[in-house]
């Protein structure tokens, strides 16, 4: 079972009065990793651009361009969005499942300990496991039942917005700077300070916002540097 649906039984297991909980819309690495994604989109095309020939014309074609795939993979990303969290849905009652047609106890807490993260299981003992399997036991089929919530639904939308949105502050600059050159260089600064706010922010839930800051203007240079070396 994959981390996504270890984490999904995990919230099953903590929350047994309110059946399948309200999940947060993005946690903070999804956040990052779509803000990361949508920048490095956007700046692929603002980077690609020749400013010492660029005209007015292969400016607005550049918006364009950048506009129109930050849409499109927008969209992809947020169908991924809902298929990977049905996947999430269908690993967790699978696992339920597992539990309830195990043909012993022990069996059934064998397969409780399979579902958890190797960091959490040593903090269980036996009797906790046993609390575990009795309380799967009693879960009717209707609170496993595989279909995509709302909490699915804001996700998505979150996924969309964020990367179809940040397209716009990193071409703003080109529809109010005339010189291409001047545009080109307050877009990549805009750019690059997204990116290190994002890291900051994401390197404070592991202790080291400074540092990871740097580190996702990094990687996300260097990302978009591959990018345009291969055509992207």
């Amino acid at each position: 079972m994959n981390d996504g649906g270890r984490q999904s039984v995990i919230d099953t297991i903590a929350t047994p009065k309110s059946g399948w909980p309200f999940r947060r819309v993005l946690n903070p690495v999804d956040r990052a990793a779509e803000i990361l994604f949508g920048l490095i989109m956007v700046m692929t095309f603002t980077g690609s651009l020749g400013v010492a020939q660029a005209g007015r014309a292969d400016v607005k074609a550049m918006i364009i361009g950048a506009l129109s795939c930050n849409l499109a993979w927008g969209i992809i990303d947020a169908v991924m969005f809902l298929m990977s969290s049905t996947a999430e849905h269908r690993l967790s009652k699978r696992t339920v499942e597992a539990v309830q047609t195990s043909a012993s106890a022990s069996i059934a807490r064998s397969v409780i300990a399979g579902a958890l993260p190797p960091l959490v299981l040593p903090a269980l003992s036996a009797s906790d496991l046993e609390r575990i399997r009795l309380y799967l036991n009693s879960l009717p089929a209707d609170k496993t039942r595989i279909r995509v919530q709302a909490q699915d639904f804001a996700g998505a939308l979150a996924v969309f917005v964020l990367v179809f949105l940040l397209t716009f502050p990193v071409v703003a600059p080109f529809f109010v700077i005339g010189d291409a050159t001047n545009a080109l260089r307050l877009s990549n600064g805009i750019a690059i300070g997204l990116l290190f706010v994002t890291g900051y922010a994401l390197g404070r839930h592991a202790g080291a916002p400074l540092r990871i800051g740097f580190l996702m203007v990094a990687v996300g240079l260097v990302m978009v540097a591959i990018a345009i070396a291969l055509g992207g």
